[in-house]
């Protein structure tokens, strides 16, 4: 909001200058955007009296004058202005004024023609104001007096950019009371009298919408002036609050706007038909505006209308056939409170936007109409003269906005400004901003002002003491920052890792929807019944997901469709198990997924192109179950109904690290899944419980032996149903404290074992931290291993 600091100082007058005073406004959280002087520098500038006007002998378009300034001698001056006129006071620059642009003005000829001086129009004085010829100035201005302090030029425009919660300064009201606060000055609003009633004439008003506009007053006012002229003061006002002057009239809704904050609107009383109706309008209904614009209205738009017809959209615009003009004789002075919700975004519909639903958008005073009433008809009176009749008022009590009574507690104002703050002081500044304070045990009960509609918490007070205190004048102080280690456990693998170390391994991470399509995921996990979203996106997402499977099975499918011959992804995410004994009847369970399809390798002359088998993922899962608990976890057959028969293996969590127990599985797809999901050959996937993997071992630090190491091989013949993972877990578990590391290097069926059995190759390395093993003792130990894998599984060494 842009306004005058003259016009400021006569509601209040602190005493500090232009810098300073916008300096307080932006440090009180109102922030000033600029500065700028009302008008052009220039001096010599008088105002004076054409007391002759002739035409120019030789020239059409001039004209000869002699202009009275109240010296002792008349200035002849010849003007070129069409609306120069005898009798008529305007401002005469001197011989010898300066004038903006560093013009100086001298004695001249003009076409053979004395002139010493020049009558000035806005334009010429830097004024901005757009004007047809030289300016003309009320008759009671007095002659000689200088120009600048005629109009107090010696003015500024302050622009102000509000934040939408301060619309109660959106006027020189607002501003002034803000001010006065920051100043501990006193505010002196402009007095005014009362217009009596003279004429009986009243006009029905009713209200279909009252709680879009709880309260509605209309006044009458006959035999006016219209065609009256804006006073040059008021006109002054509204150019340095960046309003254009229209008419006495409009002049007069503008002023009472900018000087209260209240927006009102005239109607020409011969346009209405019957009464006044407040009402929300017809999906449909046009309007053509005063801009000449015709607007089709919303249904959700509320709107001033007669019987017939509508003729504002309320609080934004006014309808052009019901609009004053020059012709106009009797008017309808409308000063209303609109509800905030019933004129937001309604302006953006219809690609307006007006000082009017600026204000009514963000909140206006709802005690303010009868006064704003009152004001205007003085104004209107002044000027244009007229009959006034009573004021007609309709309200709804019920639905008019109730000034918030809000609890502000010694303890949090504390905490929130970093200060204590006297609670005299406090007291203070919440009466000096218009609240009705009472002190209490905890601190103060404070009772909004009706003009600060948007104090309404107790943040809100807090935020009031501390800005007019100053947050300059709370001291620095150091924040204390107390460190603390972050609560984890080491031992907790971090997901990052994983994920890292499947992208090496060259995986693309994928993130699918937790909605599935019931039918796939009942492909995938049959035995469960999922949860169904009441309202879901589409038909196929419509079920929380029970595995990560049913994502990546048709990423690799939407892949595969787009001509990619090597496919390697991986996920974590939840997956949402129903279980009646769970928060919320469900259980939610991060899980850790891959899928790999295509060729193993990328195409390149030197590698065979292979397609991937079981083993590839095995490995790839083998390489993160060897960042978590060694040793801990192990591959065992299983059946599974969305994997391969034969082709599919239960990861298991071993005793010893807790109860055993399958974590998940790895596998081929079942083919007739693979023709399901519409796949491209081979496809192979893993998933697994994170929670359950997500442990490792920590590193022990151990000392390095200085002493030879020794390998010794052994062949044992076992049946072959016996899983090789089993036997060299015994000997990991039999080879003692010299045992160090145990391979199986081979594995062996054919000529030279009987048919059912298979051979084992298996490397033992043994090494002491403290000798030189000898051969007894290295036989000691592979002795201890051969006898319990005879003892535990029939195993014998192989000839």
């Amino acid at each position: 909001m842009k306004f005058s600091e003259s016009w400021l100082r006569e509601w209040v007058n602190p005493a500090v200058n232009s810098e300073e005073l916008a300096h307080q406004i932006t440090m009180a959280g109102l922030e000033v955007d600029g500065i700028e002087a009302v008008a052009g520098e220039f001096t010599g500038v008088k105002v004076g009296q054409v007391v002759e006007c002739a035409p120019h002998p030789d020239a059409d378009k001039l004209r000869v004058t002699k202009v009275d300034v109240g010296a002792e001698e008349l200035l002849d001056i010849v003007c070129g202005a069409s609306n120069c006129r005898q009798g008529i006071k305007v401002a005469v620059a001197t011989v010898g004024a300066v004038l903006p642009g560093d013009f100086k003005i001298k004695k001249a000829k003009l076409r053979g023609q004395p002139s010493h001086g020049m009558l000035c129009s806005f334009t010429e004085l830097g004024i901005d104001i757009e004007s047809d010829g030289i300016m003309e100035l009320a008759a009671d201005a007095v002659l000689g007096t200088d120009f600048r302090e005629f109009l107090g030029l010696d003015d500024v425009t302050i622009d102000v950019d509000l934040t939408a919660n301060r619309a109660d300064c959106l006027s020189i009201a607002g501003l002034a009371r803000e001010v006065g606060v920051l100043n501990r000055a006193e505010v002196t609003e402009p007095q005014f009298d009362i217009v009596e009633p003279t004429a009986a004439d009243t006009i029905s008003i009713e209200v279909k919408a009252p709680v879009a506009c709880p309260r509605y007053l209309g006044r009458i006012v006959r035999n006016v002036n219209a065609q009256a002229e804006t006073p040059l003061w008021m006109q002054e006002k509204l150019r340095r609050c960046g309003t254009r002057s229209i008419d006495a009239i409009v002049d007069i809704t503008n002023y009472v706007l900018l000087e209260m904050g209240q927006p009102m609107h005239a109607f020409d009383l011969a346009k209405i038909d019957g009464g006044i109706v407040v009402r929300m309008a017809e999906q449909g209904e046009k309007l053509t505006l005063l801009d000449g614009n015709e607007a089709e209205l919303n249904s959700n738009t509320l709107v001033i209308a007669d019987n017939t017809q509508a003729l504002a959209i309320a609080g934004i615009f006014g309808g052009q056939f019901s609009g004053v003009s020059t012709e106009t004789k009797d008017v309808l002075l409308e000063c209303a409170f609109f509800a905030p919700d019933a004129i937001r975004g309604r302006a953006r519909s219809y690609g307006l936007h007006t000082d009017s639903s600026h204000r009514f958008e963000r909140g206006v005073d709802a005690t303010l109409q009868m006064k704003a009433m009152e004001r205007a008809t003085a104004l209107l009176v002044e000027i244009c003269g007229g009959e006034v009749a009573p004021i007609v008022e309709a309200e709804s009590e019920a639905d008019l906005p109730k000034a918030a009574t809000i609890e502000l507690r010694r303890s949090k104002l504390d905490r929130l400004l970093g200060h204590a703050i006297a609670s005299e002081e406090v007291v203070e500044i919440l009466t000096r901003l218009g609240c009705d304070v009472e002190t209490t045990d905890a601190g103060w009960k404070a009772a909004a002002p009706a003009w600060r509609f948007d104090m309404a918490i107790e943040e809100d007070l807090v935020e009031e003491v501390g800005r007019i205190f100053g947050y300059n004048n709370i001291p620095n102080q150091s924040p204390v920052a107390a460190l603390s280690m972050n609560l984890h456990k080491e031992a907790n693998l971090p997901l990052k890792r994983v994920r890292d170390l499947l992208v090496d391994r060259g995986f693309q991470e994928a993130i699918t929807y937790s909605f599935v399509e019931p039918e796939q995921q009942k492909l995938i996990v049959p035995n469960i019944e999922p949860l169904v979203l009441p309202f879901p996106i589409s038909a196929d997402m419509s079920a929380m997901r029970l595995s990560l499977w049913t994502g990546l099975l048709n990423t690799v499918v939407f892949n595969q469709k787009r001509q990619q011959p090597r496919v390697r992804l991986f996920e974590a995410g939840l997956r949402f198990v129903p279980e009646q004994t769970a928060e919320n009847g469900m259980r939610q369970e991060m899980m850790l997924a891959g899928v790999i399809a295509g060729t193993r390798s990328d195409e390149h002359w030197d590698i065979e192109t292979n397609t991937v088998d079981f083993f590839d993922l095995k490995g790839d899962l083998e390489a993160v179950l060897e960042l978590t608990a060694k040793n801990a976890y192990s591959f065992k057959a299983a059946q599974h109904p969305a994997l391969h028969p034969g082709q599919t293996a239960a990861i298991v969590v071993d005793a010893g690290l807790e109860t055993e127990r399958e974590v998940g599985f790895i596998g081929t797809v079942h083919p007739e899944l693979e023709r399901k999901f519409g796949l491209n050959g081979r496809t192979i996937a893993f998933e697994v419980e994170w929670d359950a993997i997500n442990k490792r071992d920590l590193p022990e630090a151990v000392a390095l032996s200085k002493f030879p190491a020794n390998r010794r091989d052994i062949a044992v013949v076992v049946n072959d149903n016996i899983a090789a993972n089993d036997i060299v877990a015994a000997c990991r578990d039999n080879g003692g404290e010299l045992l160090k590391a145990v391979n199986l290097f081979d594995v062996y069926t054919g000529k030279g074992v009987d048919d059912g059995q298979k051979s084992l190759a298996i490397a033992l390395t043994l090494q002491s931290t403290e000798r030189t093993l000898e051969e007894a003792d290295i036989a000691a130990a592979v002795e201890s291993i051969v006898n319990a894998l005879a003892e535990k599984f029939d195993a014998s060494l192989r000839d």
